[in-house]
């Protein structure tokens, strides 16, 4: 599968995001997707006419995004308790790893390529990841998948619901990012860091 499936009109969209940041800039600037969880998931292509995305469907436009500018199209699936799980695309430049994202939180979006390994990456939206409770509830991620291997169902530009690559993310395996024991001892977020945190909420 080429980006010659995208017409020319999202094509010219996809060629102005030449960099992560205008990638993030594109995203921000999207509409959230407030249908109930589970409601939809749409195809980069449906994104791009509806002008809305959660987090998945954010994540797989990120993708595809990179894909132009030659990173290869990779997500990674945090997973939470008592919450929704957050994916992000994700890219390395000089071995050092990076992400965009789409949220309606403030600190679950974007990372600059700073990062030497993927945990680093993931813990650095630990303190971010928080339910409407003020929990913290990050627990567990999963290492990049490359969706070139759903190429051949026409991800990018189908008309309909991308239901297998969500479910493949919740399939595979997770690794654990706290030691028995830790959880217990995590505080509850600070009102004004999970105030700052829902500024996103506007966007």
């Amino acid at each position: 599968m080429t980006m010659d499936s995208f017409d020319p009109a999202e094509r010219k969209i996809l060629r102005r995001l030449t960099s992560p940041a205008r990638i993030q800039e594109f995203l921000d600037g999207l509409g959230y997707n407030t249908e109930p969880n589970g409601h939809t998931c749409y195809s980069p292509r449906l994104v791009l006419r509806e002008k809305v995305a959660h987090c998945m469907e954010g994540a797989m436009l990120g993708a595809v995004a990179l894909r132009m500018i030659g990173h290869p199209p990779l997500l990674v699936d945090l997973e939470a308790v008592r919450d929704t799980d957050h994916v992000l695309a994700v890219y390395r430049v000089k071995g050092f790893w990076g992400a965009v994202a789409k949220s309606d939180y403030s600190g679950l979006r974007s990372r600059e390529p700073v990062y030497r390994t993927l945990r680093e990456l993931v813990m650095s939206y630990f303190e971010h990841f928080f339910n409407p409770n003020g929990e913290k509830t990050l627990r567990t991620y999963s290492q990049p998948v490359n969706l070139r291997r759903f190429d051949s169902g026409g991800w990018m530009t189908r008309e309909d619901f991308v239901w297998e690559i969500p479910n493949y993310l919740c399939d595979i395996a997770h690794r654990p990012i706290l030691k028995p024991g830790m959880e217990k001892r995590l505080a509850r977020m600070d009102r004004r860091l999970y105030a700052a945190g829902r500024c996103g909420g506007a966007v």
